[in-house]
C-alpha cells in the first residue's frame, strides 16, 4: 500500500498539527525559562500516579530537581522550535513524547477516565514523529538532502 500523505490536505494538515505542536511546547518552556520550579509539582503529585515515589524523590534531591528546573524549559523550548522550523521533527517528537509519558503520569488526572489533555499531547507528538511531519514544508526536506547525512542513512532516524 502506498500512502502519499505529502500531497494534497493530508499534507497541510500534517503541517497544522506539527506547527501547532510546536507552538504549544515553545511557548510552554519559553515562559518558564528563568522562574521555573518544578518541586511542587513533583513533590505533590497524586496517590493514584504510578511514579509518585519517583516524582517525591526527585522533589527531595536537590541536583535532580535543579536538572528538572534547568531541562523542563530548556527541552520544552528546543522540542517546540524543532517542530516549528521543521528539523529534527522526529527528534523533537520523541522527547516530546517522553515529557508527555512523565506529565501523563505526573498528572494522574483520571476522574473522568483516562483520556485527559496530557494523553492528546502524547498522540499529537507520536503522529508528528511517526508521519515525518518534518519533510513537509520543514527543514528536514532539506537537511536529507545533505552529503552528510546522505553519507550516513542511520540520521534519516532523526529526521523527519
Amino acid at each position: 500500500m502506498d500512502f502519499d500523505y505529502s500531497q494534497g490536505v493530508t499534507g497541510y494538515v500534517l503541517v497544522l498539527t506539527r506547527l501547532i505542536t510546536g507552538y504549544w511546547f515553545f511557548h510552554a518552556g519559553v515562559t518558564k525559562l528563568g522562574g521555573f520550579n518544578a518541586a511542587g509539582y513533583l513533590a505533590n503529585a497524586p496517590a493514584a500516579s504510578p511514579l509518585q515515589g519517583f516524582f517525591a524523590w526527585a522533589a527531595a534531591t536537590p541536583w535532580l530537581l535543579d536538572l528538572t528546573n534547568f531541562m523542563i524549559p530548556v527541552g520544552e523550548t528546543l522540542i517546540g522550535l524543532g517542530l516549528i522550523v521543521g528539523a529534527l521533527v522526529r527528534l523533537a517528537a520523541f522527547f516530546g513524547g517522553v515529557l508527555m509519558v512523565f506529565f501523563y503520569l505526573g498528572n494522574a488526572d483520571w476522574g473522568h477516565g483516562l483520556v485527559n489533555g496530557d494523553l492528546f499531547g502524547l498522540m499529537m507528538f507520536a503522529i508528528v514523529g511517526t508521519l515525518a511531519a518534518g519533510r513537509i514544508l520543514g527543514l528536514d526536506a532539506i537537511i536529507e538532502k545533505m552529503e552528510f547525512v546522505q553519507q550516513r542513512p542511520v540520521l534519516k532516524y532523526l529526521l523527519g
